[in-house]
């Protein structure tokens, strides 16, 4: 539909598309960068979702039973700022819009969760928008089959751009979500054929209706510009039992001299294009200034929602009183009252059997313990169930048939696992973690920066750890990958030595609310070190004193995970020959830095010389070998400076010289 015919047929509707359309070009221009064109173009399809779908209360952005509407295509912030600010989003002021991409601002050059009320998450890495959506959608069908339709019932709606289908992570989500029949899931598709760099059509021939089809979506086509065909195709979209795709034909940056084209994407900054544009649009109110009766219609929006938000807290109070604490409880995030005595007690008996297993066996017996009374937890593997062990006996495994299910099998998508683990946390309720490799970090690295970027706490298993994995060779050895993700900021990063570390990883990770946990764990066996009960949570402190030095104190040793017993080796041989050594486990570097200054000094204190062993490179590691403030000058490490190799882990680690032999020599070179 063009706009003459639109202003003529639907002129209401036109005025209201019109303000997002105009608080994008005077917010872009006074900051002088962004993109324009997608809010011009997809302003039609956002009113109508927002007038007659959207389920919201502006007065209560946190409603737990609203719709979820995601912006996936992130640089067009402005289209969600202006929503925000148009139906009264208290934070949304029109202070913000004019400091949009500003120092301090919470209207961030992309959409950032936590910066405003109504952003449910971070976007601008295109594809991890709908990717966070699948799990967003999962979460609302896990909790709705646990409390039931009258307090869980609501959508996910997507905004997406050519460029998030273009990324391979939305293959990954449109798949799983096309598997489990995410029927609460609307997609609506940009599509307008642009690029920065050109048409579409210069690097992609896709049929993403075929695509979508083919993967288990239902698909609708419509006018982006036609209210009515925009209304008639999301309500058919509620209908249907699967996921829905609509493809909106748009045009980028519309009534601009720029519509249509590479420039319509970017930043529209030019006076005269602007006044042209708002002539275009019939709109005549000065920069920033919406008229009131416009504004009036968008606040009844905003507002519309509110009696329907009042039954739902009437219908939350008719379930039973139990449920009511555990559903409130699981969107605080607060741990399971059984959760500190259950690890404390599994600790006691592991101290008293001493077994030695791989930590990544540690990890199961932990969830086995865990998920029985913590029904909050969702776990999954990227198709690594019988290595990473996270699956466990009473879970159930969530499909079309069981969305009671606590387990998902994520196929292999290590990205979009990572991604709708976010959404699931993001949601609200849910706990989730998800295993793979260590290695594949690698593929999950986007939304893992991301955990970190918009703090929760999603929990990453990340079983082979090291060299120790063996005979897979190089290609499924990390040896950088955690340096990588100590290196991510606002990420705590396990790796215990042996059953009683990881219980307490896990303790910390199921307690923290703003921080993602990478536990890397090994595959092969461990014996049990901490053979004394502790009932504190001694990982908690990032690193303690395993073994210290009889006599005189010459030599600290600082190990992690299964280092932590080459490190004890290491020291029985020093010891034998008079030379007093420290060992100190360090499953936690970031922890461990949080700690007082005085508590690190008496862990690491200054005159031994320190060495590190550890199966990965050095990086990271120089702050606690040479000190804080550069004092400790006899130093080394033992560990990787080169990839891996196909043989069996007792040989590599003799073959790459992390032994107790070569680290007794390195501290004895240094004495």
């Amino acid at each position: 539909m063009d706009i003459q015919t639109l202003r003529k047929t639907h002129p209401d509707h036109w005025m209201r598309a019109a303000a997002i359309r105009t608080l994008t070009l005077d917010a872009i221009a006074a900051a002088n960068s962004g993109h324009s064109g997608m809010p011009m173009g997809m302003a039609d399809v956002a009113t109508v979702l927002f007038e007659k779908h959207l389920k919201f209360d502006a007065s209560a952005p946190n409603w737990p039973d609203r719709d979820r509407f995601i912006l996936s295509a992130g640089h067009g912030s402005m289209l969600i700022y202006s929503l925000l600010h148009l139906t009264g989003y208290k934070q949304a002021t029109l202070d913000e819009i004019k400091n949009f991409r500003q120092w301090g601002a919470r209207t961030a050059g992309h959409p950032e969760f936590g910066h405003m009320e109504g952003i449910e998450t971070t976007t601008g890495p295109l594809g991890q928008g709908i990717a966070n959506s699948v799990g967003f959608a999962i979460a609302e069908e896990i909790q709705r089959a646990r409390y039931g339709k009258k307090v869980v019932d609501h959508h996910t709606y997507v905004i997406a751009g050519d460029g998030c289908l273009m990324e391979g992570i939305s293959h990954e989500a449109i798949g799983l979500a096309g598997r489990h029949e995410l029927g609460k899931l609307i997609v609506l598709w940009d599509d307008n054929g642009i690029t920065i760099d050109g048409t579409v059509a210069l690097s992609d021939r896709t049929d993403q209706i075929k695509r979508f089809r083919a993967s288990g979506w239902s698909v609708f086509e419509c006018d982006g510009h036609d209210p009515v065909a925009i209304d008639a195709a999301l309500t058919a979209a509620k209908k249907t039992k699967k996921p829905s795709m609509i493809a909106c034909k748009t045009h980028i940056a519309l009534g601009s001299s720029a519509q249509d084209t590479s420039k319509g994407h970017g930043a529209l900054t030019d006076a005269d294009l602007i006044k042209d544009t708002k002539a275009v649009y019939g709109w005549t109110a000065p920069a920033f200034t919406i008229p009131a009766d416009i504004k009036a219609q968008w606040e009844a929006i905003g507002s519309r929602g509110a009696a329907e938000r009042a039954d739902w807290e009437a219908r939350l109070l008719t379930i039973p009183g139990n449920k009511q604490r555990e559903f409130a409880r699981a969107y605080a995030l607060e741990p399971h009252k059984k959760l500190s005595a259950t690890i404390k007690a599994l600790k006691k008996q592991i101290t008293d059997e001493a077994p030695k297993v791989a930590t990544r066996k540690s990890s199961e017996m932990v969830l086995e313990v865990v998920n029985a009374f913590t029904t909050e937890t969702v776990g999954g593997s990227a198709d690594l169930t019988g290595s990473n062990l996270t699956k466990t006996g009473d879970m159930g495994v969530f499909d079309p048939e069981n969305r009671d299910g606590r387990y998902i099998y994520y196929g292999i998508r290590e990205h979009g696992m990572a991604a709708a683990m976010n959404g699931m946390v993001l949601h609200g309720g849910i706990r989730p973690y998800g295993g793979t490799f260590m290695c594949f970090t690698d593929y999950a690295r986007g939304a893992m920066r991301l955990s970190a970027l918009m703090r929760v706490p999603t929990v990453y298993v990340m079983s082979h750890d090291s060299i120790g994995l063996g005979e897979d060779g190089p290609t499924h050895q990390p040896v950088e990958h955690l340096a990588i993700s100590r290196a991510t900021p606002n990420t705590y990063v396990f790796r215990p030595a042996d059953t009683v570390e990881t219980a307490e990883a896990w303790e910390i990770a199921l307690t923290t609310k703003e921080t993602p946990s990478v536990l890397a764990l090994s595959r092969q066996g461990l014996p049990t070190v901490r053979l004394e009960h502790k009932t504190k949570n001694l990982s908690s402190q990032g690193a303690y004193v395993l073994a210290d030095a009889e006599g005189k104190r010459q030599a600290i040793i600082i190990a992690t995970g299964s280092e932590v017993e080459i490190a004890l080796a290491a020291r029985d041989i020093l010891q034998a020959d008079g030379i007093g050594t420290r060992v100190v486990s360090m499953p936690c570097m970031e922890l461990f830095a949080e700690q007082e200054e005085r508590y690190r000094k008496r862990i690491l204190p200054g005159g031994p010389v320190r060495v590190a062993v550890e199966a990965g490179v050095q990086m990271g590691w120089d702050r606690w070998l040479t000190g804080e403030r550069g004092k400790c000058t006899k130093a080394g490490f033992v560990g990787m400076d080169s990839f891996g190799a196909s043989a069996p882990s007792d040989v590599l680690y003799e073959k790459f010289g992390i032994t107790p032999q070569a680290v007794a020599d390195k501290v004895k070179s240094l004495l």
